[in-house]
Order: structure tokens, then sequence, then C-alpha cells
């Protein structure tokens, strides 16, 4: 009877370590249990729900879409944001540092102190392997963390196999895509998944915005 319980005991050891992506409301999210963070399933939403006509946008605009989200209380949370960037992040291919009182930051490939660099440097969330999420695009995405000048830069990062998953600053007024995450876990938001898919479903179709073609 202990050996039962011992093989047991060591299938659920690995299966909480394997476990880093785990499904919420039905898979229209996922858990990271690594980080703490929930990820929005689609990572083009903001296309695919007829927010932005190409899911290309500014930092601004990227801002604006977040805050759509969160006043429609998109699966029932309203504390969507963009991913982060660490600062410094010593983990990155390439370092620089300004010096005092400016913080040193990392960019180019091997990034996994960002949000968007662990999902593709440790849990293999790439172009070629999107899998369990849905409309990975090869266009960067936005960062919720700006780059120095912050005024004109935020950080990005790319998905794409090719250039090998690229974390790098570039200018806020630049058209790029957006990838919605929540700290903490969808699973303790008491509000059941028929409330998030009607309640997400009408507030997101309520704050639609479309660009001017032309």
């Amino acid at each position: 009877m202990k050996h039962v319980w011992a093989v047991i005991a060591l299938c659920l050891l690995s299966f909480s370590a394997s476990a880093a992506l785990v499904s919420r409301a039905g898979g229209q999210a996922y858990y990271d249990s690594v980080l703490n963070i929930t990820w929005v399933a689609d990572a083009n939403l903001a296309q695919t729900s007829n927010y932005d006509v190409d899911g290309l946008m500014t930092w601004s605009d990227a801002q604006g879409w977040i805050a759509s989200l969160n006043t429609a209380s998109y699966l029932g949370l309203n504390n969507w944001r963009l991913p982060s960037t660490n600062l410094p992040d010593p983990s990155c291919s390439i370092q620089y540092n300004p010096g005092p009182p400016d913080p040193a930051w990392g960019y180019g490939t091997g990034c996994t102190g960002s949000e968007m660099g662990h999902l593709y440097n440790v849990d293999g969330i790439k172009t070629t392997t999107p899998a369990p999420f849905a409309n990975l695009l090869s266009s960067n995405y936005w960062s919720g963390t700006e780059s120095l000048p912050a005024i004109t830069g935020a950080f990005t990062f790319t998905f794409d196999t090719g250039s090998g998953g690229v974390q790098n600053p570039i200018d806020k007024s630049n058209t790029v895509r957006a990838w919605a995450v929540s700290p903490g876990d969808l699973l303790a938001v008491p509000v059941p998944a028929a409330v998030w898919l009607f309640g997400s479903a009408l507030g997101v179709m309520g704050v639609m915005r479309r660009k001017l073609s032309g």
C-alpha cells in the first residue's frame, strides 16, 4: 500500500512540475503556474474580436485595447495588462548599461526574465509551436515596460523562430501586436463560466474600435 501511495505522489509531483500552462475558462485563457500569470489564449484577440481591423497598434493604442478589456471585465477580470519585461535581464544575449540613475537592460535573444521571453525560451511557445495558444503571429508584440527614454520607447518581443525570439525596444509610434496577460490565476475569480462567455463577448463588442482605412 505504501508503494502505491509513493507512485501516486511521484505522479502528482511530475504533473505539477510539467504543468506550466493550465487551461482556464474553457480554453479561453491559460494559467502559467510558474510565473503565476494568466494569458489570453488568442494571441491576436485585438483583431479577431474586431476591436482593431488588423491587430497592429501603437503602444498607446495597445494600452487602450487593454483598458477596453478591463472595462468589459473580459473573462471576469479587470486587471489585464501588457506583458512585463525585467530591467535588468542578464539572461539576454546583449546587455546595455547606461549607468546610474538609469537601469541596465537586456535585449536580443535568450531572454528568460521577461514574461514573453519565458513563454518563448522556457515554455517553447513559438510561431512554429504555438499550442495551446491560437493566432500567434510573427509580428513583434508590445511589452508594457517602457525603455529609456520612456517617453518614446517600449520593449517588444517576437515569437518568430527565424529570429530566435528577439526582445528589443522600439519607438512607441510603431504598430505591432498586443497580447493580454493578467496577474494571478483566473480560476480564483468567483465568476461562473457562462457569465464569462456572455459578459466578455458583449463587453468587447461594446468597445469595438476599427481603424479608418486609407
